[in-house]
């Protein structure tokens, strides 16, 4: 009976020590700092459990995830050449580049074109070492003309060759082509076969020239339609043209089309920090044919600044050898576009 006695009696204490931390428990799921107020251990260790079993899990990347950006889409090769999508026409109206901005500060060709250079200045000792650079800009005059795809551009291209370590000779400029162009360029993502999307068509006007005199004199002028294609990292433009007649007597480079032909082909591939580059020419014809090629590499240098290799073989390097077979190789530094 004393044994039954006494049990009852720790039965008893036991639940008003329960009981008396109920309070604490209560507050803990408000307030953690709460269970430190309870002074039996047991009750003070279940008081800390339960509140630490209250509070909701927060996963681990949360606060990660809300300070990351949400991801931005892709801007291929030619859409940012030509803004061809909404997230690339947010810079419309900038001055951007238009063809390749680069310098080759050791160009060496290997058959350099002396030739026209003789009857305007004899003593003239021409190198095969030069500096050839160019810089090529556009600008868009307008977006969405009559509220169709269509943007209206004016670009202009510099090319230029220099003799810069032709000492004896005061360093100077070979020549330089000067290129301005207008291009209306019609926005377009059509898929051809489910291998490559046709991105724009072009239809515009250019001109070329030397801005030499005499029989160094220059220059032809063209009606062109440019077709752009793309399918991932890979970007094609074929590019034709319809010379404008000129009259014989003003006429410097009458057969100009039977080295240049009415085309050309450019490709290149483009990773994150290196470019592939091709250009082919050809003048299509099965006797005395003719053709241009250019190869060219950039690799990474520093920030926007790209290492830069070239190399030219064919006709119609410049205006003034259109009509004299070219080869040479140069390396410089090329500014990134992409």
């Amino acid at each position: 009976m004393i044994r039954h006695k006494h049990l009852l009696i720790s039965i008893i204490l036991a639940c008003l020590i329960i009981v008396s931390g109920l309070p604490g428990l209560i507050r803990a799921q408000e307030d953690p700092d709460a269970c430190a107020a309870i002074a039996d251990d047991t009750a003070r260790l279940s008081c800390y459990d339960e509140a630490n079993a209250a509070k909701p899990k927060v996963p681990a990347n949360t606060e990660e995830a809300t300070d990351q950006a949400p991801p931005q889409k892709d801007i291929s090769y030619l859409s940012k050449k030509w803004q061809l999508d909404e997230e690339s026409r947010k810079t419309a109206f900038a001055i951007v580049p238009h063809r390749a901005n680069y310098i080759l500060l050791l160009d060496y060709n290997f058959n350099p074109n002396k030739e026209p250079y003789e009857e305007a200045y004899p003593n003239f000792d021409m190198q095969n070492e030069e500096v050839k650079f160019q810089l090529s800009l556009k600008v868009k005059l307008w977006e969405s003309m009559f509220k169709t795809k269509a943007d209206l551009w004016f670009g202009y291209t510099q090319l230029s060759f220099w003799q810069l370590y032709n000492t004896s000779d005061s360093c100077p400029f070979l020549e330089t082509n000067y290129e301005p162009e207008i291009l209306i360029n019609y926005r377009m993502d059509e898929d051809i076969f489910g291998l490559i999307k046709n991105r724009f068509i072009q239809v515009g006007f250019d001109h070329q020239s030397n801005g030499l005199g005499g029989s160094l004199s220059r220059s032809w002028n063209r009606i062109v339609a440019n077709f752009g294609f793309e399918r991932g990292p890979f970007d094609m433009v074929l590019k034709t043209w319809l010379r404008i007649p000129e009259n014989e007597d003003d006429d410097d480079n009458p057969d100009i089309l039977a080295y240049l032909g009415y085309g050309e082909v450019v490709m290149g591939y483009h990773s994150k920090d290196w470019a592939l580059g091709l250009m082919f020419r050809n003048n299509l014809r099965l006797e005395d044919n003719k053709s241009g090629l250019e190869l060219d590499v950039s690799f990474p240098l520093v920030n926007s600044i790209n290492g830069y290799l070239q190399y030219f073989v064919g006709y119609g390097q410049s205006l003034i050898d259109y009509d004299h077979f070219d080869n040479s190789l140069g390396i410089g530094v090329i500014v990134k576009d992409w």
